[in-house]
């Protein structure tokens, strides 16, 4: 059974999975908001032949334990140097049902000099969040889709980004820590300045 986390609540991965997890995926999904009248999607495939589909991108920072960054990973770089991340791909309109984006992880070799990692979304198409519903992300253990957490976003307003959540190790094993912050930029360079004090 997953555990719904709440802003700010800090969880052991391996104790919630009841084991050691090596392999994970990190599913985010959104929905645009529906407008109130006719049930037309606010925000989708507006006049003038100009779609405005809500395009959200889900990134990952690596950061050392000086606070530094290690590597990125997202749109425009789909895989860490090191091979331990990978990013499935951009989803442009957050249709359909289930994650997505995806970002999968081998915690096993994530290299030793990496403390933390920081997963956050940015509406890339500029939209604010008052025009996403449903945002969530969750942690799933790749050896048997089983879902281990999931932080699901309550907030609206006129944020352009979110700062997640993130997994980092403590005492040789890691932790989740739903972090839940609102933030501004359509890219994850606009955002880390403000993921940094979060750290």
């Amino acid at each position: 059974m997953a555990i719904n986390l709440q802003k700010g609540q800090k969880i052991s991965l391996s104790k919630e999975s009841g084991g050691t997890l090596s392999k994970i995926v990190m599913g985010l999904g959104w929905d645009a908001k529906q407008a109130p009248s006719g049930g037309i999607l606010k925000g989708m495939f507006g006049g003038g032949g100009k779609s405005g589909a809500i395009d959200l991108d889900a990134s990952c920072v690596m950061f050392n334990d000086q606070n530094k960054v290690v590597d990125t990973i997202y749109f425009g770089q789909l895989k860490s140097r090191d091979g331990s991340i990978v990013h499935t791909g951009d989803n442009r309109t957050g249709a359909g049902d289930g994650d997505d984006e995806q970002i999968k992880v081998d915690l096993d070799k994530v290299p030793e000099t990496v403390k933390s990692l920081v997963f956050t979304v940015n509406s890339f198409s500029g939209q604010t969040f008052d025009e996403v519903d449903n945002a969530y992300c969750r942690i799933v253990d790749s050896s048997n889709n089983a879902e281990v957490a999931r932080y699901t976003l309550s907030s609206q307003g006129s944020h352009t980004a979110q700062i997640m959540t993130k997994l980092y190790r403590h005492n040789g094993e890691w932790k989740m820590h739903a972090i839940g912050e609102n933030g501004t930029g359509r890219t994850i360079e606009a955002l880390l300045p403000q993921i940094i004090i979060h750290l």
